[in-house]
């Protein structure tokens, strides 16, 4: 059974996966990382952990030896503010 990686992006941090996921195919791999990153996503909104006017998210697959592929989302939480 293949083995992919999950690296994230969160802005400019890296943080690369070392141990990966035994899947059976690549659209195992993609449902895992759109999965994860909209987790991602929803805690960094709920944290309000994102700083300036918009966020960047990625999850870059890899299988061990070359990128298959990448999931993306950016977003902005835009509050207004009472006046």
């Amino acid at each position: 059974m293949p083995r992919y990686y999950f690296d994230i992006r969160e802005g400019d941090n890296f943080t690369a996966d070392d141990e990966g996921l035994e899947l059976t195919n690549l659209a195992r791999a993609r449902a895992e990382a759109a999965g994860a990153i909209a987790d991602m996503a929803r805690d960094a909104i709920r944290k309000q952990s994102h700083k300036g006017p918009g966020h960047q998210l990625a999850i870059e697959v890899r299988d061990g030896r070359r990128p298959v592929l990448a999931v993306k989302v950016s977003f902005e939480v835009d509050e207004q503010k009472e006046g």
